[in-house]
């Protein structure tokens, strides 16, 4: 077999990496999806993490339906999965963009073909605009927009930018913020973009706007809401503001919305890109295309009880419409006490900064034996889940469990592969991740 072809289908794996049966040959990437392995039969090594390939598919469809029916655009966030197979098939599906935390995540993606990225965070100082130069070097084609938060930033930007002519064009997105990175004032954003408006090239120009609403959530459902509207309301002002600045000639991207808020964002920040009328609104939202069994589960209803997943002038309800895509699977190591059952899954394969992982479905002999209902993980080790069992029933060593996770971004990055089932959970793909 030729080295091409090798290529083709993907880099070797072996039993280095979770899922991957012990002692099995190594195997091209896209290979495993072949195999006909599935997480409950015993052949995988355990634990992994899969993704149920119809939720995301349909979770896919449901969100750029949302997006076309409010005539905006989304850029997803490559950081939740951080797999450049996944992204491509959300830019395939009609996405208008990538979005990366870093300057390492826009390497990942622009050596993988990528070229329209939103870095959205400041990246540092004078260093990491050399080094954000040298990456971007290689790309003469690509198109980067970098949120700024400080006139320090963006001196220098401009100093690295000026000093160099193998470089493409940058845009800069002026950050206002609350809660994490951002201007804390209208005053001091204007402050910023006229930094940028005064040092313009052709290669260097202000692009447009950024905040993260979800940085301004409290535990308060009313409280997050008034920070929110504050939020995405000066952002609709400061747009004004540049608009006043700039002219209305310029093309303005307007780009905010996580996963848990968006449906503020387009209620707020729409109307006001219309009556700029030549600004374009992009949402960020990455993990709403996985959901949970957790922190986007609530969410999800707490967008319902806002006012529903309004497509085309129809209410949907987004908690029913979107659906748990992630799963870990995990092993009946131990009993040793009545009602408790010890799984080889811990703080190393699954997320608890969000929620405990949620017990589903319990497999025995390479068959679906029941639902877990009224299970618990109490706790987790660094390797092992802790299982309090109802009293009506026991588990066996051996059983398989399948769990539902909270929080894809802090799940995700623990693992190398994750496995693609279909309806019966074999196993129909594999997706590489690049987490560093």
């Amino acid at each position: 077999m030729s080295e091409d072809s090798l290529s083709r289908r993907g880099p070797m794996i072996d039993d280095r990496i979770r899922g991957f049966p012990a002692g099995h040959p190594a195997m091209p990437l896209n290979d495993i999806c072949m195999t006909g392995w599935k997480p409950y039969d015993g052949r995988m090594s355990l634990p992994l993490i899969s993704l149920d390939r119809d939720a995301f598919r349909d979770n896919v469809e449901l969100m750029m339906s949302y997006v076309r029916g409010h005539g905006i655009e989304i850029a997803p966030h490559a950081k939740t999965p951080m797999s450049t197979a996944l992204a491509a098939e959300l830019l395939a599906a009609g996405a208008w963009g990538t979005t990366v935390a870093d300057i390492r995540q826009a390497s990942v993606m622009l050596k993988a073909g990528f070229r329209r990225l939103i870095l959205a965070n400041e990246i540092g100082g004078s260093a990491a605009a050399r080094r954000l130069a040298a990456l971007l070097a290689g790309y003469p084609e690509a198109e980067l927009h970098v949120f700024v938060d400080s006139v320090e930033l963006v001196t220098a930007l401009h100093s690295t930018w000026s000093a160099r002519q193998d470089l493409p064009a940058l845009g800069l997105l002026v950050e206002l913020g609350s809660g994490r990175a951002g201007a804390r004032t209208l005053a001091a954003a204007l402050q910023i973009a006229e930094a940028v408006i005064a040092a313009e090239t052709p290669r260097f120009r202000l692009s447009g706007l950024a905040c993260y609403e979800g940085a301004a959530a409290s535990g308060d459902s009313i409280e997050t809401a008034k920070k929110i509207d504050d939020l995405v309301g000066s952002m609709g002002a400061l747009l004004g503001k540049v608009r006043g600045r700039i002219g209305p000639q310029r093309p303005l991207i307007v780009t905010a919305g996580g996963s848990l808020y968006f449906d503020m964002v387009v209620k707020r920040l729409k109307p006001a890109t219309v009556a700029d009328g030549n600004s374009l609104l992009v949402l960020r939202s990455g993990a709403i295309f996985f959901h949970d069994h957790g922190i986007y589960e609530r969410g999800l209803k707490a967008l319902d009880d806002r006012s529903g997943l309004v497509i085309n002038g129809q209410v949907n309800s987004a908690s029913s419409g979107f659906r748990p895509a992630l799963r870990v699977w995990a092993e009946v190591l131990s009993c040793p006490e009545a009602a408790i059952a010890i799984c080889g899954m811990g703080l190393r394969d699954v997320a608890m900064d969000q929620g405990l992982p949620r017990p589903l479905s319990v497999y025995r002999g390479g068959r679906k034996l029941r639902d877990a209902d009224g299970a618990e993980v109490v706790k987790l080790n660094d390797q092992h889940a802790f299982l309090r069992l109802p009293g009506t029933w026991q588990a066996a060593i051996g059983d398989v469990i399948e769990f539902g996770i909270s929080h894809p971004c802090t799940c995700l990055d623990r693992h190398i592969i994750v496995y693609g089932l279909d309806r019966d959970r074999s196993v129909t793909a594999a997706y590489l991740t690049s987490f560093g």
